[in-house]
């Protein structure tokens, strides 16, 4: 695992080292910029979130405390309320005895409860129905509307029978549906009462208020739209634990019906990371509130500076990388103009960057180079014009270090036989010669072809074979196409001349030339020329082979050696003559075997 880990390291370290330059420094940029930025954006939003979180919360608590404010009022009120029946001592005595009463006694009584109920209804305009009911079951009502309250029904209801065997004298009853009212409505009603006791102590009956759960809050404007927007649930429940009032229930979002069927799941303690409770009780303890914050409505602003957080690091993150793009490429145009520039000049083309540069380091730089560049361009032209003439100069000299040369040996070959024989055979050598002349006097200026210097040749050892009675041999097998390729002049017949100066042993055994034509692979052109003479020593082959290497060095020079010796003369000429013409990759070579002849190749271009 830690070599994988180093060899991706060092990958990775690898690929930065050979990234190009341009995305070399836009990644910087982006580093440089980027970083900081969501750093700092990271910073900000935690630190929003945090407040806004702890803003929302103190919001919750103070929404809570004005909660147990109004509840601890309401019950303070109702406890005053409740407790103002109790003024009527002997009428609450009386509640339980009316089996004992005449009937205009118990038509009295009725007549003073009636009064008691109305005017307890009157101290609070939200009571819909106030009940009393005896220590034998008598019920006695009043209701501010037309429905009024089946007592059998009454009677059967759990939510009563516990009450009835309470301890507690002021009561709050948990939510419970109105289905013991005539009407048969939906809905569910909270019973605020209190069990009354007569002088000594005993059981005397039970006062009752229906209310609407909504009596219980009364809360600010402000408070219900913060309540709404942030979606606060408050649910308040009694001693008992049970359900007495849901706001999610009072606001439309949830059915009573569905409250009081799932009043043990909001019973329950919440602990889900995914709310904020808070928790408190009135300050006489009858009720208390739980109050439950969605985080995902309670951050809905938190979720919202996220966004416009992500937008705006999205956003900064285009405008840095177009901003990023245009300085590297401010940079990296005049570095890719040089490159571009060096590369002409490695191919030979010395043009300066001709595009107009900033007042910057790498504009300086640009600017310098174009300074050298066409420094380098006049160089190279002055010594290119000189070397040219150089070229001329030297290819003329080393034309006219062979005609005298040979002219010498032709005149003397025709005086020799001029003392020998007669005019006509006189008359065929200077008509050979004066062929030889005007091949020879026409090459500059005109095309030359392998033709040419073949005809020349064999004109060459015609001389030769009047003067040494037919000892020499030519054999040319040169390709058709071949012969009208383009060569320069005076080639053939010095190879030609070297081999009778050097492989003609005596005159017992001719001399045998061959003189062959090949193209090679490349479409260049090979002359390899072979005679059967006597061939050169090893030593000889070592000084001729110099000789010829230093063609390469000598190929500019005018001044002659001051060597007078004429042995391989002729072929360094050639040699020198070709690197002056064709280029470096063409070339004269030679092998010889003393005593098996020697054999001259010569490689040049097709023209």
């Amino acid at each position: 695992m830690y070599m994988e880990r180093k060899n991706w390291l060092q990958k990775a370290i690898s690929s930065i080292k050979n990234m190009r330059f341009q995305y070399k420094l836009l990644m910087g940029y982006l580093l440089a910029c980027v970083v900081p930025l969501l750093f700092v954006s990271a910073i900000i939003f935690h630190e929003s979130a945090e407040g806004l979180e702890d803003s929302s919360e103190e919001f919750a608590s103070l929404y809570t405390s004005q909660i147990r404010t109004t509840l601890s009022e309401f019950i303070q009120e109702y406890d005053t309320v409740t407790k103002s029946v109790l003024v009527d001592n002997d009428l609450i005595n009386s509640i339980g005895e009316e089996g004992k009463m005449p009937i205009d006694e118990l038509i009295i009584q009725k007549v003073a409860v009636q009064r008691l109920l109305m005017r307890v209804t009157l101290l609070k305009p939200e009571i819909g129905s106030v009940m009393l009911i005896s220590r034998e079951n008598s019920v006695y009502q009043y209701s501010t509307t037309a429905s009024r309250v089946n007592e059998q029904i009454l009677l059967s209801r759990d939510w009563y029978k516990q009450i009835r065997s309470a301890d507690d004298t002021f009561f709050i009853t948990g939510l419970h549906d109105r289905s013991y009212y005539d009407d048969k409505s939906a809905g569910a009603m909270v019973t605020v009462g209190r069990v009354l006791f007569n002088y000594d102590g005993a059981y005397a009956g039970i006062l009752l208020m229906d209310l609407d759960p909504f009596a219980l809050l009364r809360l600010d404007h402000e408070f219900v739209l913060a309540r709404d927007k942030y979606g606060i649930s408050v649910i308040i429940s009694n001693s008992k634990g049970e359900i007495v009032y849901h706001s999610d229930a009072a606001s439309g979002r949830l059915s009573w019906q569905h409250v009081l069927e799932s009043g043990d799941q909001y019973r329950a303690d919440d602990s889900s990371k995914d709310k904020i409770i808070l928790s408190g009780s009135t300050t006489q303890g009858n009720l208390f509130v739980k109050t439950e914050i969605p985080r995902s409505k309670l951050l809905h602003k938190i979720n919202q500076i996220k966004g416009v957080t992500v937008t705006v690091i999205v956003m900064s993150c285009l405008v840095i990388t177009l901003i990023s793009v245009g300085l590297s490429y401010t940079i990296t145009r005049p570095i890719k103009s040089l490159r571009k520039s060096m590369k002409q000049a490695e191919a030979g083309q010395y043009l300066p960057i001709e595009r107009k540069q900033a007042n910057d380091e790498i504009g300086s730089l640009v600017h310098s180079y174009n300074k050298m560049i066409i420094t380098i361009r006049t160089l190279i032209k002055d010594v290119y014009i000189a070397e040219i003439k150089q070229r001329q100069a030297k290819f003329i000299a080393l034309q006219n270090q062979i005609n005298p040369h040979m002219l010498y040996n032709t005149l003397e070959s025709i005086r020799m036989k001029t003392l020998v024989k007669g005019d006509e055979e006189t008359a065929d050598m200077i008509k050979i010669l004066s062929r030889m002349f005007r091949l020879a006097l026409n090459k500059e200026g005109k095309h030359h072809s392998i033709n040419h210097e073949l005809e020349y040749t064999i004109n060459y050892l015609k001389l030769q074979n009047i003067r040494f009675e037919d000892m020499f041999r030519l054999h040319a097998t040169i390709p058709e196409d071949m012969l009208h390729c383009s060569i320069i002049p005076l080639i053939f017949q010095p190879i030609v001349e070297n081999s009778i100066n050097h492989g003609f042993k005596d005159y017992s055994h001719p001399l045998n030339i061959e003189l062959e034509g090949i193209w090679t692979e490349k479409g260049d052109i090979l002359i390899r020329v072979t005679d059967d003479g006597g061939g050169f020593s090893l030593q000889k082959q070592e000084e001729l082979r110099a000789l010829l290497e230093d063609a390469e060095t000598d190929k500019y020079k005018l001044e002659q050696t001051d060597s007078t010796e004429s042995n391989g003369i002729g072929l360094k000429n050639i040699a020198e003559r070709i690197k002056i013409q064709y280029g470096n990759r063409y070339y004269l070579s030679i092998q010889s075997r003393l005593g098996h002849g020697t054999t001259v190749e010569l490689l040049i271009p097709k023209r």
